[in-house]
Formats: C-alpha cells, structure tokens, sequence
C-alpha cells in the first residue's frame, strides 16, 4: 500500500475538489502503484473528517454492480462509499445543480435495515430477513476527480461517486414482492430515457447488500439498523442539466422526482 501521508494527500484534494467543484486530476496515473484497499483507505479518511465537521453517516451506496452500469463505465468490480445525513433528499425535491459535477442519475432500490447485518458469509437471505423495507430511490451521481479514464482506484476514492439520493414511492415489505423482477422507467423531462428490472443487479439487488456486509468485515464494520443501503442501479446514468426534472416509476412500487435549477 501507499504510505499513509499520501493517502491523506489524496484526501485533502478530494475535500478541495468537493469544496471549489474542480475536480482533482485522476489518481491512478500520478501514484503507481495505487490499489483498492489504498482507495479504501483515502475514502475513510474523507469520511472521518466529514464526520469530525459534524455530519452524519445513515448509510452507504453500493456502485457497479450491474452489467448495464460496468459497461457505461468501463469498470467490472463493484465498489462501495457512504451516505451522510446531507446528502438525502425526499421525492420532489428542488435541487441546486451547481453543488454537484457531471451529474447523472440512476435507477435504484433503497434496503432500509431493520437489523444489523455483520459479516461474514452474509447471504442474500440473511439481508432480506434483516430489511425492514424497501422503497425506490434515484442516486445523483457526482464526480470529484476527471472523469475521462478513471479506473475502480478512482472512484472507490472519490467515495463511489455519491453525490446525494432520492427517497420516494411506496415502502414495501422485502417478502411482499419478487424483487428481480421489479421493473422501472426512468423518465427525462417526460420522455423515457431508461428501463431496467433489478435483478440485473447480480441477480438479485439483496445480493449487493450481502457482498457489502462481506467486504465490511475485514474492517470491523458492520450495516446497522436504520441505516439505508443503495442496492446499485440497473439502468445506465442519465445526465441533468439545469432544468431537468427526472422521474422514475416503478411497477408496484409507486415514483419518485427530483428537479435541477
């Protein structure tokens, strides 16, 4: 692994690209020899000191988990980051486009844990057994570094490329449907942009949720009750502008809008 002083290097420039919204040059070119767990690593110091200024982490994101999504961007291993408390908005809401760069939106399910979840050899089971419920979500991609060949080093750093979420719909009870099968439309300005059924998410969007609480563990980290875990999109991104209002409906599951300006 790097040493330590360059992952908090790396850290700084990520909190100053979030602060001027310039994103930072990519990584993987100015540090050989960077891996996964050095992303791991610079992402839990950013986090750390978003915490320490007084923000809350309530969940986390699961990214790159399905076909449609590793083809969009050339990135086969899924990855993961956190949700803070400010980053969470309810369907409907009015959100300034400035605060973000290189903004796309995906197609989602939200778990909302009812249980803790620890891994490991946590299975897809084990996760719907431990959710309380689950609701649609839109996820506002961000980007902090270049994003013109970035590689899983870069975006594992850049926190997944979370920039906030979207909670809407109706609630659902995990047993109460076959949850690969629940289809969605991802509409632009009314006109429809993107389809995509969740099980394109490894089969089933539980199983995202298992490999996290399994990749946590190492760590001695753990999915918490109450928290919200973004499953992973099955539809590819769709880019916002200013002006934009994007909705999403999902069979069963009611929708979910979010505006630009």
């Amino acid at each position: 692994m790097l040493d330590a002083s360059v992952h908090q290097l790396i850290a700084e420039e990520l909190a100053e690209a979030e602060r001027t919204r310039v994103p930072a040059p990519l990584f993987t070119p100015r540090f050989p020899g960077m891996a996964v767990e050095d992303s791991y690593a610079v992402q839990r110091i950013w986090r750390d000191a978003r915490v320490a200024r007084g923000h809350r982490i309530i969940g986390h994101k699961i990214g790159l988990t399905s076909r449609a999504m590793q083809l969009a961007t050339g990135i086969t291993e899924p990855d993961y980051g956190v949700i803070f408390d400010d980053q969470v908005f309810e369907s409907g809401a009015v959100i300034e486009h400035a605060r973000y760069t290189g903004v796309r939106v995906e197609v989602e399910l939200a778990f909302v844990l009812g249980a803790p979840i620890e891994g490991p050899n946590v299975s897809v089971h084990d996760v719907l057994r431990a959710t309380e419920y689950v609701v649609p979500a839109l996820e506002i991609l961000d980007s902090r570094i270049e994003m013109a060949g970035r590689s899983i080093v870069d975006t594992i750093s850049d926190n997944a490329a979370l920039g906030a979420m979207v909670l809407g719909g109706t609630p659902v009870a995990p047993a109460a449907i076959d949850l690969r099968w629940q289809g969605a439309m991802l509409y632009k300005n009314e006109v429809i942009e993107e389809t995509g059924v969740a099980g394109g998410v490894l089969g089933h969007p539980a199983a995202g949720v298992a490999w996290l609480a399994n990749r946590l563990a190492p760590h001695g980290e753990r999915l918490d009750a109450g928290q919200i875990v973004l499953g992973g999109s099955f539809t590819r991104p769709v880019w916002a502008e200013p002006g934009d209002t994007l909705h999403a409906e999902y069979q069963g599951m009611g929708a979910v809008t979010c505006r630009f300006v």
